[in-house]
Parts: C-alpha cells; structure tokens; sequence
C-alpha cells in the first residue's frame, strides 16, 4: 500500500497565500514557489521518515529556496501523512505544530 498524502485545509489556505504572494512580487515566482513546494512533498510523500519529528510526532522540513517549512504527521499504521501546516519561518515557531484532528 503507498502512502496518501493531506493537506490541512489551513495548510491549504497557507500554501495558496504564499503562492499569491510570491506572484504579486514577480511574475513567475508564485509558480516557482508551488513546483519547488509540490516536490518536497512528493519527497515527504514518498519518505515520510526522511525528516526529524520536531515536536510529539510533528515533522518538518524546510523549502531550501524558499523561507517555509512543512509541518506534517505521519500515521505508519494506515500510511497517511497529514500536512498541518506550510508555515513561514519568521512566524511564531509555537503557532506550527498545532493538531489536525
């Protein structure tokens, strides 16, 4: 069985913002910044234990170009990776690891 990949709906929201974003600076840069995102995910996806668990069973990864994380939990049991966050990292740092059930 492979693993299936979620996206929180607030992790959404955060995604879509910062793509927003990126191409309200310069064109071009939004669809930069949702290729170079869909790709760690995709490495998330298929490695969900690649990354260190950070907090309780939250991990993270950062965008290397980008100044984002993903924020994610892994459930091995049912092979489900569940995105909670796709967090800039000048926010509060606290405010990432929040529950998704």
């Amino acid at each position: 069985m492979q693993n299936v990949l979620f996206l929180t709906e607030i992790a959404n929201k955060e995604f879509e913002a910062a793509a927003k974003w990126y191409e309200e600076q310069c064109e071009g840069l939004g669809n930069r910044f949702i290729l170079v995102t869909k790709a760690k995910l995709l490495l998330i996806k298929a490695h969900p234990k690649r990354y260190p668990k950070r907090y309780l069973n939250f991990r993270e990864t950062i965008l290397h170009i980008f100044p984002y994380s993903i924020v994610y939990t892994y459930y091995e049991e049912t092979k489900e990776i569940h995105v909670s966050a796709i967090y800039h990292c000048s926010r509060n740092p606290e405010r990432k690891f929040r529950q998704i059930h």
